[in-house]
């Protein structure tokens, strides 16, 4: 990755930059008043890329970074003309937060979508929530969501940001297969109105044994927090409520657990024949033994 003098590249200072990416990591309210967030590691970046993501400003270390799809895509974007850093390994680790820096990262644009912006399929799952008391948890149940081939997710209000970095190093890459639509509890009731959606609500008290119901597409998932459970606006438009039988003296769940039960029970209710998405061919290629 040499001739960085062309005239087609922007090379951008180092210093601002790295200030800029450490008050991403820290600062919600600079990263939503920008748009902005910050990815790093060879699987987060490729599957960015992978799913059209926009790059604001690239970061790399050239001793760092020795991959050589991802190296091959530091050049590309380069040569589109997209803002870079090229920064010594010891700049590198300033910012990263992994307990072997890659040699690659990036500043991304945010990926938020509003209710009417989004069109429930007859085969789609859903999964709404207002709470979480650990973003780590939530960045699971989104690995989850991908495994099992959801749509993405209803965040209720704006308590939850699925752009913290906590969230994005649990998702494992998963961030870039999910739709993210934030909207409010009033707002999806009267979108679910209007489409027959199978609402089901995951409480304690619920009616129903979660394994025992149908499990019907379109689907939306409802969970609550890990402390309160579901609101009653939240159980209000549920169809049906189930719970997740527990040994006695146990009555709650951590919230990507009980979330992730009852998105394979939507898997699984859908069929063998539909459970497959085809993989694009970047991802398959980053799936070495160790790569971050």
């Amino acid at each position: 990755m040499q001739n960085e003098t062309r005239t087609e590249f922007r090379e951008v200072e180092i210093a601002p930059t790295l200030a800029a990416i450490e008050r991403l990591q820290r600062d919600r309210g600079y990263r939503d008043s920008r748009g902005l967030f910050f990815i790093e590691g060879i699987r987060n970046f490729i599957a960015a890329l992978d799913h059209s993501f926009s790059v604001d400003t690239l970061l790399y270390s050239e001793k760092l970074l020795i991959h050589p799809l991802a190296r091959k895509l530091v050049r590309r974007l380069k040569r589109a003309g997209v803002p870079f850093a090229r920064v010594t390994p010891e700049q590198f680790r300033r910012v990263s937060k992994t307990e072997r820096a890659s040699g690659v990262a990036a500043i991304l644009r945010q990926r938020v979508h509003r209710l009417d912006q989004v069109q429930v399929t007859d085969d789609a799952c859903w999964t709404a929530l207002s709470h979480v008391r650990s973003l780590g948890n939530f960045g699971m149940l989104m690995r989850t969501s991908a495994a099992t081939g959801a749509a993405g997710f209803f965040l209720l209000g704006d308590s939850i940001d699925p752009f913290d970095p906590a969230v994005v190093r649990a998702t494992m890459g998963a961030l870039f297969k999910q739709m993210i639509v934030r909207t409010s509890i009033d707002q999806l009731r009267q979108s679910l109105r209007m489409n027959k959606v199978n609402v089901i609500g995951a409480s304690p008290d619920g009616a129903e044994d979660y394994r025992e119901v149908s499990y019907s597409r379109p689907a939306l998932l409802m969970l609550g927090s890990e402390r309160k459970g579901l609101t009653e606006e939240q159980r209000g438009i549920c169809k049906r409520l189930v719970r997740i039988t527990m040994v006695e003296g146990m009555d709650s769940l951590n919230v990507a657990v009980a979330g992730s039960l009852l998105m394979y029970e939507v898997f699984g209710s859908q069929g063998a024949s539909g459970r497959r998405r085809k993989q694009k061919v970047p991802m398959k290629e980053i799936k070495e033994k160790g790569t971050d």
